[in-house]
């Protein structure tokens, strides 16, 4: 099968309506990817509060810059 080949129909790309990730409602165009001003505000306070962390086993350095 080459790139000449056009036996097999051509794929298509399927959209599907995008889900507010802070309450599962149907996402707005307006303050996509969320449904709302609210659930964007919401978020923006998660991440500046710090509630979004990537688990680690590193310790924290104590800020000296050396090895």
């Amino acid at each position: 099968m080459g790139p000449t080949d056009r036996s097999a129909p051509p794929l298509r790309a399927v959209r599907l309506r995008a889900r507010c990730p802070g309450c599962g409602k149907p996402a707005e165009q307006k303050y996509r990817p969320f449904c709302s001003k609210r659930c964007a505000d919401v978020d923006l306070g998660r991440w500046l509060k710090e509630g979004y962390r990537v688990p680690t086993d590193e310790t924290p350095d104590d800020g000296g810059g050396q090895p």
